[in-house]
């Protein structure tokens, strides 16, 4: 865990994010679905923007928060923002957040995320078989996985990834 990580820094962060005018003006409008028990993990296997290869079990020791998305959804460019921050206050070396575009071009996916100052990695589904193997149908769908590899949850809609619901989903990914 990261030096001085702790639930009490996690409420700062919140408060300060809200004090900045930094957080979505939409309510959450989520919907937070546990992972089916028996329902195995579909394998990721994607390239980013700059050709390096993801998967999950190179990703084993942290939480992954796998996000599919699409330039011209807006509730996707509205929570994009709260997902950059969550990775930047966890660290990649805690919770690796993971972009995952849905059959946009490369060069849509990039100039949405140099346009907005996005550093998430920026994975690409061109033929959305990733996305369908995963079952998503709603955008944004956002995956977690646990520190362990397990699947958790499964926040279908806009979330708020910097409000306190968030914040205990991403900890619960960490024990």
């Amino acid at each position: 865990m990261r030096v001085g990580h702790t639930r009490r820094n996690w409420l700062r962060f919140t408060s300060a994010c809200a004090a900045a005018s930094v957080l979505p003006a939409t309510a959450n409008a989520a919907e937070v679905l546990r992972w089916p028990a028996p329902q195995p993990l579909p394998a990721l296997d994607a390239v980013d923007l700059s050709g390096r290869n993801w998967s999950l079990p190179a990703l084993h020791g942290r939480g992954v928060v796998l996000n599919f998305w699409a330039s011209w959804c807006e509730p996707c460019r509205a929570e994009m923002p709260t997902l950059q921050q969550l990775a930047d206050f966890y660290g990649e070396e805690q919770v690796t957040v993971l972009a995952l575009n849905f059959k946009e071009s490369p060069a849509t996916a990039a100039r949405f995320a140099r346009q907005t100052g996005m550093k998430l990695p920026v994975l690409l589904d061109p033929g959305g078989e990733i996305a369908r193997r995963w079952q998503v149908k709603v955008f944004p769908t956002t995956v977690l996985v646990g520190a362990d590899g397990r699947p958790r949850w499964r926040v279908r809609g806009e979330m708020d990834w910097t409000g306190k619901e968030a914040g205990r989903l991403v900890e619960a990914l960490l024990s």
